[in-house]
């Protein structure tokens, strides 16, 4: 069966980035659809799948990650506005038998993402 998870590193301490909120949208011609609005547990991670089973369908989706908010709740003084605030990861789902792993690793000043497993 086919899920769709996410886990988010803390580059700049190097730890999970537990508490991060995270929202999940379907992109769609006829408007966009907020799937999930979560924060990620001790870990870093959702404490279940973002899409599973039937619900994950192909199609485009985003993942939204409040960068700033995060970072500013750990003690870090950042400009107004922050370098990077909202990180929006947009990709693409093929195939809902797959599972597909989104990872963040981020600072407030960098992040980078693949496809993980």
């Amino acid at each position: 069966m086919g899920r769709l998870t996410t886990h988010v590193l803390d580059t700049m301490n190097g730890c999970p980035a537990a508490g991060m909120a995270v929202t999940l949208w379907r992109l769609a011609p006829q408007g966009d659809q907020r799937l999930a609005a979560l924060r990620l547990n001790d870990d870093g991670r959702a404490d279940l799948p973002l899409l599973e089973g039937a619900a994950l369908q192909p199609g485009r989706y985003r993942l939204v990650f409040a960068v700033a908010d995060y970072f500013r709740a750990r003690g870090v003084v950042l400009p107004e506005p922050p370098f990077l605030d909202e990180v929006p990861l947009d990709f693409g789902l093929a195939d809902p038998a797959l599972h597909y792993h989104v990872p963040l690793l981020v600072s407030p000043w960098a992040y980078s993402t693949y496809r993980g497993s």
